[in-house]
């Protein structure tokens, strides 16, 4: 393993690394001042910045491990009659935008660390890859199940996948009161083919067991603690291993997609007469972002066809 110079808070950024004799391989991501930009959006309460701050972990986990680097990574859970209706996140070379839709009042009524169960009731998760140098979409779907956000990311790779997976995910609130939320994501690789059965995908595989142990033992303040490097996370959990190859690391920051002009396109594919009717007395279409809260007055005749 290298050991670079670090800088001494280690924060918005995401690293891979690979154990080659145990054929795995993960992710470490770590997030705060990118959570400040979103959250500052919103007048979230704290479990929904919990829920949102810790979504987004998993949108770096998960998009960081894209080849293409403008291809896009999206979370998306919605639910049947849940408090949270909606959360949605995304990533793309390393930018990051996330929001939340929820009754507020029924959520005032659970405790301060409810259940993804409590919060979302019947629901599912759906996770995107899109690959936009090939135009190829993939996703799968699993139902929002256990009681927090890394075991429902489980569950997708367990069933979408069919490779066994851990996924630690964990914030917590500083003294300044802003969050720093941190996240471990690791898989057990393909090693070929005994007759039909595929090994990587045995859950009890000797090798997959070994590396899910240590794993296990790295506590959430680790990954929330922007003291400490994200290469020496790794060092600390497979010290012992005679391999650990760790891969360069990607910046994170928030990265809205809603410019004027994009979202003047955006409303010139559309019919005339459509555009007329979203428009108000004075002319002006007014676009609300979700993700950034921004309103964009966009005058008709500012409009070209496309």
């Amino acid at each position: 393993m290298s050991h670079l110079p670090l800088p001494p808070t280690d924060i918005d950024r995401a690293i891979g690394f690979t154990l080659p004799d145990r054929h795995a391989r993960g992710r470490v991501a770590r997030l705060g001042p990118v959570l400040d930009e979103i959250l500052s959006a919103h007048a979230y309460p704290p479990v929904i910045e919990r829920l949102l701050a810790e979504a987004l972990t998993l949108a770096a986990l998960l998009g960081s491990t894209l080849k293409d680097v403008d291809g896009q990574l999206t979370l998306q859970a919605q639910t049947q009659r849940g408090i949270v209706s909606l959360m949605v996140c995304d990533y793309q070379g390393g930018r990051l935008r996330g929001y939340v839709q929820f009754d507020a009042e029924r959520l005032s009524r659970l405790g301060k660390k409810p259940s993804i169960h409590a919060l979302f009731n019947k629901g599912y998760l759906a996770v995107t890859f899109d690959q936009a140098s090939t135009n190829e979409r993939y996703q799968g779907i699993v139902p929002l199940d256990g009681d927090t956000l890394s075991e429902a990311a489980q569950a997708y790779f367990m069933q979408s996948e069919q490779i066994p997976s851990l996924v630690t995910l964990g914030s917590r609130r500083g003294e300044d009161g802003r969050i720093v939320a941190g996240g471990l994501f690791l898989q057990h690789l393909p090693e070929g083919e005994v007759g039909r059965e595929r090994l990587h995908a045995r859950e009890d595989h000797p090798e997959w067991k070994h590396v899910e142990a240590l794993a296990a033992t790295m506590g959430q303040d680790e990954l929330a603690d922007p003291s400490l490097p994200l290469e020496n996370l790794v060092w600390r959990l497979f010290n012992e291993e005679r391999e650990v190859r760790t891969l360069v690391g990607v910046d994170l920051k928030r990265g809205c997609r809603c410019d004027p002009d994009y979202i003047r396109s955006v409303i010139a594919k559309f019919p005339e007469a459509d555009r007329a009717e979203m428009a108000d007395e004075n002319g002006v279409i007014s676009v609300d972002c979700a993700f950034c809260a921004t309103k964009f007055p966009v005058p008709l005749a500012e409009i070209v066809d496309s």
